[in-house]
């Protein structure tokens, strides 16, 4: 709207393909990748779908419009090795409150592949739903939809330890994630933030234990955990409803399968 000075709704009926175009090189010029640009491209179209649906408007000038080539199927953020994994899950201390709660949540996010903004929104009444005799965590997705994951055993005895600990397990509606200051008097408790989690928690252990790189964030827990499903045989279909994805081509994003060095034939090599 800013780049063609629209101003009333009525007004998206003047726009015509010569604009997209226009818009799409002012998007180049400002070197943004061309993931950005396809998805700000397929948004206008989605929107003018929509208009030409409600006979809002004639035609969509979208159609036609060539959208940047996927750069690559493989995600930029790294995965973990195994050993990388362990010391991380291993790396809060086990004997503070502040230690019981990270390990906790450093086991979510490396057995469940949550979302950090996922494992924020999660209440005590969402671990620990059963389901035919196996412990579940309900999970608020993306667009408010609901999946239930089976909780792993390692998460369930950190789970325990922590809200033993912590004191909130009878308090169903509460955040099951807090800060570890307590709230002032008459003041609910307030749950952990996604920044929170991203510095306070997997930012801190990373460097901790010494895990460097690029995108080493709470994102990259989540492609280490899927990157470990795939890798032990787990069908991409059910890894695609696991992380909560629409799109199995979103899923191949997570899959590092064919980039692990170790199978490289550089090692295979022998001159004895």
């Amino acid at each position: 709207m800013q780049f063609t000075g629209i101003v009333k709704p009525e007004e998206f009926r003047l726009v015509t393909r010569g604009y997209i175009l226009a818009w799409r090189a002012a998007l180049e010029k400002q070197s943004l990748a061309g993931a950005t640009i396809r998805r700000k491209l397929a948004a206008l179209a989605s929107l003018y779908d929509y208009l030409c649906e409600a006979n809002a408007v004639t035609h969509n000038p979208m159609r036609g419009v060539k959208r940047p080539k996927a750069e690559t199927s493989e995600g930029k953020t790294p995965a973990l090795g195994n050993a990388q994994a362990r010391a991380l899950l291993a790396a809060p201390p086990s004997d503070t409150l502040k230690g019981k709660r990270d390990r906790a949540i450093l086991s979510v996010l490396l057995y469940h592949a949550l979302r950090r903004e996922e494992l924020t929104k999660l209440l005590v009444k969402d671990f620990g739903q059963d389901l035919r005799g196996v412990v579940h965590l309900a999970v608020q997705g993306k667009g408010g939809k609901l999946r239930y994951l089976p909780a792993h055993a390692h998460s369930l005895r950190l789970m325990a330890e922590y809200l033993t600990a912590a004191g909130h397990g009878g308090e169903m509606d509460s955040p099951l994630f807090r800060h570890i200051r307590a709230p002032k008097a008459g003041a609910p408790a307030s749950a952990l933030t996604p920044g929170a989690v991203y510095s306070e928690v997997v930012g801190h252990y990373v460097k901790r234990v010494g895990i460097s790189g690029d995108n080493m964030g709470p994102h990259a827990l989540r492609v280490t955990a899927a990157t470990s499903a795939l890798e032990h045989q787990a069908d991409i279909a059910k890894v695609q409803e696991w992380l909560g994805y629409a799109s199995i081509s979103t899923t191949r994003a997570y899959d590092r399968r064919g980039f692990r060095p170790e199978d490289s034939p550089t090692f295979k090599v022998a001159y004895s």
